[in-house]
């Protein structure tokens, strides 16, 4: 009764291991996918910070290569993705008694190509937009806009991921 026992939890565990196998941990899926490209986002909003540009695209890369297994290359990849950013805008959040702004906000957005040339009904032309607030005494420069890009960029790239390929 036992070794019966042992070889239904073993044949069951087998199969839920088999079962799981096509899915990934970040919830993304790849298909058959084999490589990555992601052109350099340059930064056409009114408003230019200089370092915004180089900062997002590193960012998507470092994401992409973290949560998949796929190739980075410079041209004809599986999948693609392109785009600019179109809006880096500060804004007054709230205000304090005497009429000043207490908190701004700092929003970033950005316009996403993505091409899958393996399925093309998962191809998107998307705006993705994502902000910050600080402390409107403090000056968004150094630490500050540091923090302020950590949390835009983690959001932003990750909505990214979750359309093209987690398809959330």
């Amino acid at each position: 009764m036992k070794k019966i026992l042992y070889i239904t939890l073993f044949s069951l565990s087998t199969l839920f291991f088999v079962a799981c196998g096509p899915y990934s941990f970040t919830g993304g899926s790849t298909g058959d996918a084999k490589t990555l490209q992601i052109d350099y986002f340059p930064n056409q909003a009114s408003l230019v910070e200089p370092t915004l540009s180089q900062r997002f695209t590193q960012d998507m890369l470092d994401l992409f290569t973290r949560q998949t297994n796929l190739t980075t290359v410079t041209s004809n990849g599986d999948l693609y993705f392109s785009g600019e950013i179109t809006g880096y805008r500060i804004t007054p959040m709230s205000a304090t008694a005497d009429q000043t702004a207490a908190q701004n906000r700092l929003t970033i957005t950005v316009n996403v190509r993505f091409v899958n040339k393996l399925v093309e009904k998962d191809d998107f032309e998307k705006q993705f937009s994502f902000y910050s607030d600080y402390a409107a005494d403090a000056q968004l420069t150094g630490a500050v806009l540091e923090a302020a890009f950590d949390e835009i960029m983690e959001r932003l790239t990750q909505d990214i991921f979750n359309a093209s390929v987690a398809k959330w």
